[in-house]
């Protein structure tokens, strides 16, 4: 028996649909995702902790869900909207269905609205807080998205790095289908040798940041977002990684302190969250937008050499370039808003983006920046 859900959204807008997943009430801020494939990886980033999220493909669940395509241990969102679920998935890969993951881990949904209306409010009026309930009238619903706290000043890092430092040494080898034209015998390509040691601060990483950092010859310890910086630096580390992670960037001062510690002793890459974190560690700020970048079709720039990716994001908060000290040169930016997606140091190797280039899911387009950190690397231990 189909079981009724309401989604209320802070302004007073209400949608009704059918309930999926656990029966219960969720709060949290609602966003959307114009990804085409991928529901699995946005549901196990942790960089969507405290937020419900609607993709606005209309049908999500066909493929199932299976243990290799997550991002982390755990589902992250608070809940998850869509227009259609496929109850039945069709996948070789799939071990359990959409519904019954997002069942086993308490984690609402609401199937059956229309999604594209949601989508043109949130962009028309902004993100906002929501509700999901299977509990609450709409008033209810309403008065609970209010209740709920907004994403500004939340620092969910905390609830998100890993406890305790560890080496990644999960598989990490690419599947690729045997092709005897390109000398590919599949199902995986041999992993490279170690050229580098880097620590990565685990501010919300992706499992697939981690693959790809091995795959371009990184060995990675991981280590907790409260690392000191004197900790970080005792490990001796070719380079150091900044992770992607949730929350308003401007609620980490602790985290700015270290890294402002960190510059210049070691190379840096940050991405995402990383990238922000950065702009705050040399002095910057940043805004939160009106309704975030977060799906795989982006357009970035790069002011350097003219080229122009398709990217992969997933964000709500941007750099303010005018905050910026001079030292710091805007590499990187966003085609359809202008907003800063990528910068350096002028003087010292660090540099970061706004954007994924290990996408999971998404485009390849930006994948190059894996090696341009090792070549960073390189150049340094050279000087």
């Amino acid at each position: 028996m189909p079981i009724n859900a309401i989604l209320a959204l802070e302004d007073g807008r209400c949608f009704e649909g059918t309930a999926f997943g656990a029966t219960r009430t969720t709060t949290g801020e609602i966003c959307f995702n114009t990804s085409m494939t991928g529901y699995q990886e946005v549901i196990t980033d942790p960089s969507y902790r405290g937020q419900i999220v609607s993709m606005t493909y209309p049908q999500i669940g066909n493929y199932g869900i299976n243990p290799q395509d997550a991002e982390s241990r755990e589902p992250h969102i608070r809940g998850l909207v869509i227009g259609e679920l496929c109850e039945v998935p069709s996948n070789w890969r799939s071990s359990q269905s959409l519904g019954d993951y997002l069942t086993a881990h308490g984690i609402p949904g609401i199937e059956g609205i229309d999604t594209r209306a949601l989508t043109k409010h949130l962009r028309s009026r902004g993100a906002m807080r929501a509700c999901v309930t299977t509990e609450l009238d709409r008033d209810g619903a309403i008065a609970a998205a209010k209740a709920s706290p907004p994403m500004e000043g939340m620092d969910y890092v905390k609830e998100v790095s890993t406890l305790n430092a560890y080496h990644w040494e999960e598989e990490s080898r690419r599947w690729v289908l045997p092709n005897p034209s390109t000398g590919d015998q599949g199902p995986y390509t041999d992993l490279p040798p170690v050229r580098h040691r880097i620590v990565a601060y685990d501010f919300g990483i992706k499992f697939n940041i981690l693959r790809r950092l091995r795959q371009a010859g990184f060995e990675v310890e991981v280590m907790n977002s409260t690392a000191t910086a004197a900790a970080v630096l005792a490990k001796n580390p070719d380079g150091i990684f900044l992770s992607n992670g949730p929350g308003d960037p401007a609620a980490l001062g602790y985290i700015h302190q270290e890294l402002r510690q960190l510059i210049g002793k070691k190379p840096i890459f940050g991405i995402c969250l990383g990238n922000q974190l950065l702009a705050h560690a040399f002095g910057g700020n940043t805004f939160k937008l009106k309704f975030g970048h977060r799906g795989g079709n982006q357009p970035v720039k790069d002011l350097r050499t003219g080229r122009i990716s398709i990217t992969s994001q997933n964000h709500g908060f941007a750099v303010d370039p005018a905050s910026l000290p001079p030292e710091i040169e805007v590499t990187h930016i966003n085609l359809n808003d202008g907003t800063v997606e990528g910068m350096r140091h002028r003087d010292l190797p660090v540099f970061s983006v706004q954007y994924h280039p290990e996408a999971a899911p998404g485009p390849n387009d930006a994948s190059y920046f894996f090696e341009e950190f090792a070549a960073l690397i390189e150049t340094t231990k050279n000087l």
